[in-house]
């Protein structure tokens, strides 16, 4: 299989805004793919095929990383887990794509609070890190930041859409707090920083999901990068 190339973050930016003004592939379904495959890898790696009656806790921010997330749970939840949704921020912060998915979320039967709310969360599995993606600019908020401290301390495996939330995707360099993931899912393709010296304390296992990007676009919008059939086998597979 061939090896993959890395991205930085804007060329994956540029990547995400062609998908949508060119190809027309929306960020609902990008989204709807990102979710799809982390639930899928949760459920493989870590449940070894049956996630029924497992605990999970998805930690999600407002931005399109933690419309992922609560796409993962809405999947989990259908399953069979016992899926609960802890939001950086309330209902009322979310706008767009992500807004919708918490919609959805909000009609089904899976517990859901925000970090300003008192609550009680209990023992989990597995926890999904979808707080921050590949748009971190400094360091992060201080209610996020506390978040990540508590992903960290909760569940014995901690699993990261895209990037692990306080790691910059581009230099691997970690300005505030930072997830310590167990494994990092990433999404069409790796980042630069995943691969940075120091960044596997971070990263963990590093793995790579298929969200539909056309080979061709790939080859039109980063110079140099070509990228053929590599999820023909799987959604999903190990850098």
């Amino acid at each position: 299989m061939p090896d993959l190339p890395f991205v930085t973050t804007d060329e994956m930016r540029e990547v995400d805004r062609v998908m949508v003004a060119e190809y027309r592939i929306e960020l609902i379904q990008m989204m709807e793919n990102a979710g799809y495959s982390l639930s899928a890898f949760i459920r493989e790696r870590f449940f070894a095929g049956d996630p029924r009656g497992r605990r999970v806790l998805a930690v999600c921010g407002t931005g399109s990383n933690g419309g992922g997330g609560l796409v993962c749970a809405r999947r989990l939840h259908a399953w069979g887990t016992s899926v609960r949704v802890l939001t950086v921020h309330p209902p009322d912060r979310f706008m767009g794509v992500p807004e919708h998915q918490l919609d959805i979320v909000q009609r089904l039967p899976i517990p859901l609070t925000h970090a300003g709310q008192p609550t009680v969360l209990g023992d989990f599995d597995l926890v999904v890190d979808a707080m921050i993606g590949y748009g971190l600019d400094g360091p992060p908020r201080e209610d996020t930041s506390r978040l990540i401290g508590l992903a960290n301390d909760l569940g014995p495996n901690v699993v990261s859409l895209d990037v692990p939330s306080g790691l910059d995707a581009t230099t691997g360099e970690t300005p505030g707090e930072a997830i310590r993931a167990t494994a990092t899912l990433t999404l069409a393709l790796p980042k630069t920083g995943l691969a940075a010296a120091g960044a596997l304390d971070y990263v963990g296992e590093l793995w790579v999901a298929d969200i539909g990007v056309p080979p061709e676009l790939y080859r039109a919008t980063a110079p140099g990068v070509d990228v053929g059939p590599v999820f023909a086998n799987a959604p999903f597979r190990r850098v």
